[in-house]
């Protein structure tokens, strides 16, 4: 089956040509021109700001008039992620999809549902002839997945709307009230290299399931970066080691899915049968359930005769041992809630040079700097230097308001169930948008994703129709100004 033939056809038919444009973060020229066009062919008042933000303005319809304006809002880009067995271009190439029971997903890369469903509803809503809805300005934002910079660069001024729907998350059940805010947390140091004294083994640790690093950081999914950190550690106990390379993970917002190691040791036989027979194994054991797919391979290797010294290297794998990944404190006040965590996305070292890059996130500010705090206390006690940058506010919560409590009784009436009022543990750029905008009410929702920023995304066929026809019910019962 095609994806135009799909239902809602029109909001496919939008994903389909969206997917076709290159559009990963800070590299979104093509798509700003394509949805600049778009707003254009339909003779709608375009304009794209300065940071390349997108707003395309269209009046009510007949009799909406004196409604509450609405914002719609969804962002460009998206993450740009791959298997490693797959030769694809994101910065060329159309994403290459395919439908798999009542599933859209992707061949071997991210499908960009995340956020291009939210994209396509409003080019659908925008080309609409027989949706009611009062007067609308669609915000297509850019960047949102590395920095958020859109939103960040979006000034007090260039929005009028009243009530802002930001059409990015993931569960279909769920009318999202608030989110966390985040900030980049960056570890860095350049060591000499030096004659290798040993013989080289490389480790590799791929097979796991990735995943979006706020969403999912509470679900136990392994982290590359981290269990080869364990794997180093435990070699320490009975080899002087020497780092040759690492190079684990790679988005900030990504749980690592894969990472290579590697290392000089004195006594290379030994040292493989003890990590396979002992490590190894109970780590297999651990994940069986989670990561199934999970799978570490060492063995002997050939590679450059250079590594760092046998004392930097142990500093290295003692701060990759210490560093806190996962959830660090759930809130107490909304249950089940994340309200801050730590992701350690991207580990590199190379020549030399070391890189190790944080995502840090919080519901809560002081606790956002309490994670990156303590990420820095480990980093300067094994003497390496410490970035902070990106950082952005969480979106505070207001359950009663007007809209919540509107989309609450639609949703309601529509499915006969109640929908989850809730949080969520990802950065929605509602609340940069909201330092701008203050009095400005704002919800977010979406049809159901699976997967987001990994290669395994998929988005729900059903669920998207059931997303579309909330949407327009929610436009068609906008109150009064």
């Amino acid at each position: 089956m095609e994806l135009s033939n799909i239902e809602p056809q029109i909001i496919w038919k939008n994903f389909s040509k969206l997917n076709a444009v290159p559009r990963p973060s800070k590299k979104e020229e093509k798509v700003i021109a394509f949805i600049k066009e778009f707003g254009e062919n339909l003779g709608l008042e375009t304009t794209v700001d300065e940071v390349g933000n997108v707003i395309i303005k269209k009046p009510a319809t007949a009799g909406m008039e004196n409604r509450k304006s609405i914002v719609l809002q969804s962002h460009l880009d998206m993450v740009c992620q791959k298997n490693n067995d797959v030769n694809f271009d994101f910065e060329t190439e159309g994403i290459k999809m395919e439908i798999d029971g009542d599933w859209v997903k992707a061949k071997g890369t991210t499908l960009g549902a995340d956020n291009g469903l939210g994209v396509a509803t409003i080019m659908s809503i925008l080309e609409s002839s027989d949706i009611p809805h009062p007067a609308l300005e669609a915000l297509f934002t850019i960047d949102e997945e590395t920095g958020m910079t859109g939103a960040i660069g979006l000034k007090p001024g260039q929005l009028t709307g009243e009530i802002l729907l930001n059409l990015d998350t993931e569960e279909d059940d769920e009318i999202d009230i608030g989110c966390a805010g985040g900030i980049d947390v960056t570890i860095s140091q350049n060591y000499p290299i030096e004659a290798s004294n040993g013989q080289i083994v490389r480790i590799e640790v791929k097979g796991l399931q990735g995943g979006h690093s706020g969403m999912d950081i509470h679900k136990g999914f392994g982290n590359a970066n981290v269990i080869l950190g364990r794997l180093l550690y435990k070699a320490l106990a009975k080899e002087n080691i020497q780092l040759i390379s690492i190079d684990g993970g790679g988005l900030r917002n990504a749980i690592p899915r894969e990472g290579v190691a590697i290392i000089s040791v004195r006594n290379a036989e030994e040292f493989i049968e003890e990590i396979t027979n002992g490590l190894k194994k109970e780590i297999l054991e651990e994940f069986a359930t989670v990561e199934p797919a999970l799978h570490i391979n060492i063995e002997n290797s050939t590679s450059s005769d250079k590594a760092i010294s046998e004392e930097d290297s142990k500093k290295i794998i003692l701060t990759l041992k210490a560093l806190h990944n996962g959830v660090y404190r759930m809130s107490p006040d909304v249950k089940d809630l994340v309200e801050s965590s730590n992701n350690v996305a991207r580990v590199e070292l190379k020549e030399g040079g070391l890189k190790i890059l944080n995502l840090s996130r919080s519901s809560v500010d002081s606790s956002k700097d309490s994670v990156s705090e303590q990420l820095k206390s480990v980093a300067e006690l094994a003497g390496m230097n410490t970035e902070f940058s990106g950082s952005y506010p969480g979106w505070k919560p207001k359950p009663g308001s007007e809209i919540v409590q509107l989309m609450e009784k639609i949703y309601i009436d529509k499915f006969k169930e109640k929908p989850h009022v809730v949080a969520c543990h990802a950065g929605l750029e509602c609340g940069i948008i909201g330092a701008n905008y203050p009095e400005m009410e704002m919800v977010s929702f979406g049809p159901t994703i699976r997967g987001a920023h990994s290669p395994d995304e998929k988005a729900n066929i059903p669920s998207a129709q059931k997303f579309w026809s909330f949407l327009k019910d929610i436009l068609a019962n906008i109150p009064q100004k």
